[in-house]
């Protein structure tokens, strides 16, 4: 195949037509000796060079017989590729007055590239000549004589952080090319020298995967500081740079800018890759990320790089398109793996046949600058948004985190009030409880105080009535002493009851002086109050209890009187009359009724006493109730209060966010009006700098055209010296702002190319 890449080799010159029809696979790399420079920036060498293969070109015009001659006698050897017929005749015809056209345009290329711009493109788009690529592709990109080559040597004596991964992936570039697959070959090792220096060149690129591709093309045209010259200008104007760069965001931007050409030209293939979920980015990537490289064949890739090299990306959105309207057919009827599997395989060998076809599809395909740059805009404003959101959710996550922690601390301090205002309703509860129980006792203490102290002066009046009784019938002394021992003998029982009540009594007032003296010391005022409140019902129904107390004790000294009255009559009953006997037992039976009606009426006392205790019992618990209602109150009123107060810091943090929101977008605003400013000044700057390079070359030519004719040009020369210098100084202030404009970005690690 005739456009098959060799591997650089030893320049040779044009002379024969041999090495125009021989396979490119046995043959070397013919280049021009001289590296691309423009005719008015050559040294004398380089001139001297120049026109010997001027002249040789001059005798390949008039020398047509003799390579007519070479074919032929080639034809009869068996050995060329062309065939006998006359379409082969016009075929050598064709390559020869290419090889001439191709001569003259590097020849002159300054002036074909300003005058002849239109028919330029077109010759690229048929295809540059093998042996024309390196210096046209220098050429075309001005990467002839840039400062940075002799920096070449000293990148490669550094040392670089990215050697590891370029050593890693050398033999994953063209495994199967002849140059590259062998292992610590000079084709891996200049590839890895030029890699290491772009690395060490550019550190926040640093090394892609991809671009590994791009390189290796390169050192199969022409020497390694040419093809570093030409890779570096690549990157820097032909957008490769931004691509590469570890966030590649510009990647994002070519397949959104491509998706939309599709989803426009070929809406139904959009639609059914979305039926699909098959993204863009899955077959489209390394299409711009190699220009091909990897996956088409390697002639077709270099025919389509010819016009990258000429045109920029604008050749990769036209063939990408080409190759879905060309398979759309068959990719409508498959599904995701099988849309892969046809991508990999089956459409690089589509093109095994040659690149015309596509080119001319690429060539039919609507490409409009202005839609491009409106997506441009379309796609940095999502960017933008989706960057704000993502600003703005972490801020709000941030406060959602904040109002958590206060939550949890607000809820923690709640739950801890709750338990000590609990604790404290228990504890007040069973200081209650206590105070209850012990006026209780103090209460039967009082009684069982009262009703020994009642029967000792019944027992006193006993022993009274007795001595008298024994005074008046003569009883027999004896019998009245053991008896009065008797009684005194109670009477030391009922005077120890008597002592232990008196003790139980002076220690129940003991405990009701220290629960006051408790109570006085709680916090709680209300609660005292209430408590004081109780004590005083309490106390009244006790001087209730004791009235009553009183009013049985008079019964039962009246009983005793009646009793006493009816011993009397008793002791006489034998010697009465039976109607008097008759008296007696009425008056018995009357007594008897008023015992009954006072137990009777004690027992109504002992009810009532009950009744009063479950009254106090109820009092109680109402105001035990009624404090925790009071309770409750106060801390929904204190809930309100504080979900006013927080409904007010609500309310000022949506105005502190709305504030925040109106400064950041003033703050974009400037932002952006800053980046309008420095794309200006950059405009102008290369404005400026390509005006002082057209000056530069008319200088040049002035000279070059003062000593042709002889001819005293230093006025004119003087001249535009001062507009350079003009120029220059206009320049220099618009190149310091701009500098100070740029952001610097520290060096990043390089991210492997996914695809």
């Amino acid at each position: 195949m005739a456009s098959q890449v060799a591997p650089p080799s030893s320049l040779h010159p044009p002379s024969t037509t041999s090495s125009l029809h021989t396979p490119s696979t046995s043959t070397s790399l013919s280049t021009p000796a001289l590296s691309p420079s423009s005719p008015s920036q050559l040294s004398p060498d380089d001139v001297e060079l120049l026109a010997k293969l001027e002249e040789q070109n001059r005798l390949l015009e008039t020398d047509s017989k003799s390579l007519k001659s070479v074919n032929g006698s080639r034809r009869n050897s068996g050995s060329s590729l062309v065939s006998s017929s006359s379409a082969s005749s016009n075929l050598s015809h064709l390559e020869e007055d290419s090889w001439i056209l191709w001569g003259r345009i590097v020849n002159e290329w300054e002036e074909v590239r300003k005058k002849k711009e239109k028919q330029l493109k077109e010759l690229v788009r048929r295809g540059i000549p093998h042996h024309f690529r390196a210096i046209v592709w220098q050429l075309l990109c001005n990467a002839q004589n840039m400062p940075i080559k002799d920096q070449y040597s000293e990148l490669l004596k550094m040392t670089s952080p990215c050697e590891k991964l370029i050593r890693r992936d050398i033999a994953r570039t063209y495994p199967e090319h002849e140059f590259f697959k062998e292992k610590d070959s000079l084709g891996q090792e200049v590839l890895f020298n030029v890699m290491k220096a772009y690395s060490l060149v550019d550190r926040e690129v640093g090394y892609c995967q991809g671009s590994a591709f791009i390189v290796g093309l390169l050192l199969m045209q022409m020497p390694e500081e040419e093809a570093f010259c030409v890779f570096v200008k690549l990157m820097q104007d032909y957008r490769l740079r931004e691509l590469f760069k570890p966030s590649m965001a510009e990647l994002g931007l070519c397949m959104y800018q491509f998706e939309s050409m599709i989803q426009e030209q070929l809406p139904e293939l959009h639609m059914h890759f979305q039926a699909q979920s098959f993204h863009t980015s899955m077959y489209a990537s390394s299409w711009f990320l190699t220009i091909f490289l990897t996956s088409f064949p390697l002639p077709i890739a270099t025919r389509i790089f010819d016009i990258f090299m000429c045109e920029g990306l604008e050749i990769v959105f036209r063939v990408g398109l080409a190759i879905l309207q060309m398979n759309q057919a068959e990719l409508m009827q498959l599904d995701m793996e099988g849309m892969l599997q046809h991508f990999q395989k089956v459409i690089p060998h589509q093109l095994d046949s040659g690149p015309d076809k596509v080119i001319q599809t690429a060539y039919q395909v609507k490409y409009n600058a202005k839609k491009m740059k409106k997506l441009e805009k379309e796609y940095t404003t999502i960017k933008t948004k989706e960057m704000e959101e993502q600003v703005e959710i972490k801020r709000l996550r941030t406060e959602n985190r904040l109002l958590k922690q206060r939550i949890d601390t607000l809820e923690k301090e709640s739950a801890s009030l709750a338990d000590r205002l609990i604790q404290g309703q228990v504890t007040r509860a069973q200081e209650a409880e206590e105070n209850y129980l012990i006026k209780r006792e103090l209460a039967t203490v009082r009684q069982q105080s009262e009703e020994a102290s009642a029967q000792l002066e019944q027992a006193q009046g006993t022993i009274r009535d007795l001595q008298q009784h024994q005074q008046l019938q003569g009883v027999i002394p004896r019998y009245t002493e053991e008896f009065i021992l008797q009684l005194e003998r109670e009477l030391v029982q009922v005077r120890l009851k008597e002592a232990e009540s008196q003790s139980a009594l002076k220690e129940m007032q003991d405990k009701i002086l220290d629960m006051e003296k408790r109570n006085t010391a709680l916090p709680d005022e209300n609660n005292v109050a209430r408590l004081q409140e109780e004590l005083i019902g309490v106390k009244l129904r006790e001087a209730e209890a004791v009235m009553g107390l009183k009013e049985l004790r008079q019964q039962v000294r009246d009983l005793e009187e009646h009793w006493q009255k009816h011993l009397a009559r008793t002791t006489v009953r034998w010697k009465e009359s039976p109607r008097k006997n008759t008296v007696c037992e009425l008056q018995d039976e009357l007594m008897s009724v008023r015992l009954r009606e006072a137990e009777a009426q004690a027992e109504l006392r002992e009810m009532r006493q009950r009744m009063l205790e479950l009254e106090t019992q109820n009092q109680i618990q109402s105001n035990q109730l009624r404090r925790a209602e009071q309770e409750n109150r106060n801390l929904q009123e204190r809930l309100q209060l504080l979900m006013a107060q927080n409904k007010g810091l609500q309310v000022q943090l949506q105005e502190i966010k709305r504030k925040q929101a109106e400064i950041e977008c003033k703050n974009k605003e400037e932002v952006m009006a800053v980046r309008l400013r420095e794309a200006d000044n950059m405009a102008a700057m290369a404005e400026l700098q390509q005006h002082i390079a057209e000056l530069e070359i008319q200088k040049e030519e002035g000279k070059v055209q003062g000593q042709l004719n002889h001819s005293d040009s230093s006025q004119y020369i003087r001249e535009l010296k001062e507009q350079i210098a003009e120029l220059k100084h206009e320049v220099s202030p618009c190149g310091q702002s701009v500098s100070l404009l740029l952001p610097v970005s520290p060096a990043c690690k390089p991210v492997p190319l996914h695809c």
